[in-house]
C-alpha cells in the first residue's frame, strides 16, 4: 500500500509563509496527480493546487499567485509553499495522490492532515 506523510504545519502570522511538505512511501510503482487539499471548520474540503507527474499545476482562484506547488517524482514528495497567508487559509490541509502499487490498480490516497493557523 502506498502512506502519505504531511509536515510543516503550524502557527503563522497574516501576511507570513510556511511549507508544507508530503512523503508518499510504500510499495509504489508510479504516480499520476499530487494534490493538497484543506478543510476549514464547517466547511467542505476544497482542492487547493494540484500537479501531474509531467509538471503541470492547477491552483483554486482564492490561491492563485499566493501558493505554489511542486514535486519530486523521485522522491515521491509534493510541497506546497505558502506565502502572504491570510486568516481564511487557517485549515487542515490534507495531501492527496493518485497512485499504483506494482500490479494493481490506480487509487487515492490521502494523508492525515496537518493544521495551519494563520492568526495575529
Amino acid at each position: 500500500q502506498v502512506q502519505l506523510v504531511e509536515s510543516g504545519g503550524g502557527l503563522v502570522q497574516p501576511g507570513g509563509s510556511l511549507r508544507l511538505s508530503c512523503v508518499a512511501s510504500g510499495s509504489i510503482f508510479s504516480t499520476n496527480f499530487m494534490d493538497w487539499y484543506r478543510q476549514a471548520p464547517g466547511k467542505q474540503r476544497e482542492l487547493v493546487a494540484t500537479i501531474t507527474a509531467g509538471g503541470t499545476t492547477n491552483y483554486a482562484d482564492s490561491v492563485k499567485g499566493r501558493f505554489t506547488i511542486s514535486r519530486d517524482n523521485a522522491k515521491n514528495t509534493v510541497d506546497l509553499q505558502m506565502s502572504s497567508l491570510k486568516p481564511e487559509d487557517t485549515a487542515v490541509y490534507y495531501c492527496h495522490a493518485v497512485a499504483r502499487v506494482l500490479g494493481g490498480n490506480w487509487s487515492n490516497y490521502w494523508g492525515q492532515g496537518t493544521q495551519v493557523t494563520v492568526s495575529s
